[in-house]
């Protein structure tokens, strides 16, 4: 991060990691169904000249998320689980774009990223794709907001509708629907191609 430049606008691509889409007990194969959108707005982000930021669930292996959400061991530091999908590794190694891990359901508890957004203080245009839409989406996207806040940074945050998706997503459509629903109620816009 010592070399980047100061950006206006981000795009945040959360957990989009082979332990959610490929393989692992949260996977869900369904989830590779928003990766073409989001390689559309990844190059819309890199032609605008904003930063890419690759948020990767990269748990210690005792963490106690695991036992939180019932002894759920998934992306493990240094395993294939916590590497970004095949689809969008190209664009996670290109100039203007970061890597950050976080241990924990909220990018915005991820040290690096705080760092981030300490350092970027003209950036105030954030668009977030992803998933897990009812968990780790809607836990960033609130806390970011909140942060923004704290620090009087005005700022416009879109979630793109078209570009999150969560593993079981049928099952857990009401709390799908209720983590929109949040972000809503907290300014945060939902949003969608041609929308």
């Amino acid at each position: 991060m010592k070399n980047l430049k100061m950006y206006e606008g981000c795009l945040i691509v959360v957990d989009m990691v082979n332990g959610f889409v490929r393989e692992g007990v949260l996977h869900d194969p369904n989830i590779s169904k928003i990766i073409p959108r989001q390689i559309e707005l990844i190059k819309e982000a890199r032609h605008e000249g904003k930063l890419i930021v690759f948020i990767k669930d990269t748990h210690d292996k005792d963490a106690v998320e695991f036992e939180r959400f019932g002894n759920t061991k998934h992306c493990v530091e240094g395993n294939f689980e916590a590497d970004v999908v095949d689809e969008l590794k190209e664009y996670e190694k290109m100039e203007d774009t970061v890597s950050i891990p976080k241990n924990s359901t909220c990018f915005m508890e991820a040290p690096l990223f705080r760092e981030l957004m300490e350092r970027e203080i003209n950036m105030n245009d954030f668009d977030i794709v992803g998933c897990c839409t009812d968990i780790c989406v809607v836990n960033g996207a609130i806390a970011l907001a909140n942060y923004l806040d704290q620090n009087n940074r005005k700022h416009n945050i879109r979630v793109h509708e078209d570009a999150i998706a969560t593993y079981a997503e049928d099952d857990r459509r009401e709390y799908v629907e209720a983590a929109k629903l949040l972000m809503k109620q907290q300014g945060i816009n939902i949003v969608k191609k041609g929308r």
